[in-house]
């Protein structure tokens, strides 16, 4: 959005989204936080919610008449929306493509008949999408501008350390995922790697909507911070950190520090997972650079041990390992199309207009 403004300042925006496109400018229709359900029971128990959100966004796209609707990740949504809106005329730009590619692969034909424009933000979607016969954009990835973004006003090591009272110990960061069930699982086994480490502070990135007091007693009376809404503060001043698989992973990556990946579920879903995911690798940093860059420590994996062993090779800045890893990481951020991705997308979507 503020790209699209950049470009061409007379846009305007009627939205379903958050307090940051609220921050840009237009109308918003509805707030995220009314969207968001998770996981099967939430959906069923929401399934009326969610149905008359679907009958509210058509009828509102009918009255607006947008020139062009950009449509952001979410499929389960938005795939129904650009059905209807291509059915009444209206062009639908994708941004972000649908993770069709590691399952639901049959969604591509879905994603050909209805959508005008899919922009990608992983490399390996574009050539993903031409065995489909389907020329995509690849613009790069969002984080990449978001973290240099981050950097240009980020607290300095020494205000970080003060504001939460830390010494001037190393860190090593735990970023243990957002919902409980799975927190419940791998913070403990991340806890118990981390007495390997004396010299280190052990930082927690908390989730939002979960307390300090909630980590506290999974803690088992180990010395721990926990940090809420800094998780970039807390990557930019680690040394070390114990990541759950996710974007966090490409996070922690492109703020440079070493890490070590960790997925731990229940083995009922860990092994429906398996059959239906077709990926060689559960991290985004792997699944780019298409070679095992980050260790991943999936289900029975998952132990302190080999958490500590991967992480002692890493520990020193200087060790072949690390220094591997960090032209690694300079190799990922090229990739990821070394920033602008959202001026790429808006470009190509002002210059849509002019093809007509």
């Amino acid at each position: 959005m503020k790209a699209l403004k950049k470009f061409d300042s007379s846009s305007e925006f009627r939205f379903w989204g958050g307090d940051k496109m609220a921050s840009v400018g237009g109308e918003m229709v509805k707030h995220i936080k009314d969207l968001a359900f998770m996981g099967f029971s939430e959906v069923i128990t929401n399934l009326r919610t969610i149905l008359s959100n679907i009958k509210l966004c058509k009828s509102d796209i009918l009255k607006y008449k947008p020139d062009i609707l950009v449509l952001v990740d979410y499929p389960g949504f938005n795939l129904r929306i650009a059905k209807f809106a291509k059915e009444n005329g209206i062009k639908v730009h994708y941004y972000i493509s649908p993770q069709v590619w590691a399952w639901k692969q049959n969604r591509v034909f879905k994603i050909k008949k209805v959508v005008d424009e899919l922009y990608c933000i992983l490399p390996f979607e574009k050539e993903f999408y031409k065995k489909f016969e389907m020329d995509v954009h690849y613009i790069g990835h969002p984080l990449v501008d978001a973290i240099k973004e981050f950097r240009t006003t980020a607290l300095s090591k020494t205000e970080f350390l003060k504001k939460n009272n830390l010494s001037d110990q190393k860190i090593i960061a735990l970023l243990p995922g957002s919902r409980r069930q799975e927190i419940n699982i791998k913070l403990p086994i991340m806890l118990q790697a981390a007495k390997a480490f004396g010299d280190f502070q052990i930082l927690i990135a908390a989730a939002p909507n979960l307390s300090v007091e909630y980590y506290q007693s999974l803690s088992n009376g180990q010395k721990i911070y926990v940090l809420q809404n800094q998780t970039y503060d807390l990557l930019n001043n680690a040394d070390l950190a114990m990541v759950t698989s996710g974007t966090a992973t490409l996070e922690t990556a492109l703020f440079n520090v070493p890490e070590v990946v960790c997925y731990k579920g229940s083995q009922i879903s860990y092994q429906i997972a398996k059959r239906l995911i077709k990926v060689k690798y559960i991290s985004l940093v792997n699944l780019i650079m298409d070679k095992p860059v980050v260790k991943e420590l999936i289900q029975n994996d998952l132990t302190a041990e080999n958490i500590i062993s991967e992480l002692k090779l890493l520990a020193d800045a200087n060790s072949p390992k690390s220094v591997l890893l960090k032209n690694h990481y300079a190799e990922l951020e090229q990739k990821l199309g070394g920033g602008g991705a959202s001026e790429k997308a808006a470009q190509i979507m002002l210059s849509s207009f002019k093809k007509e």
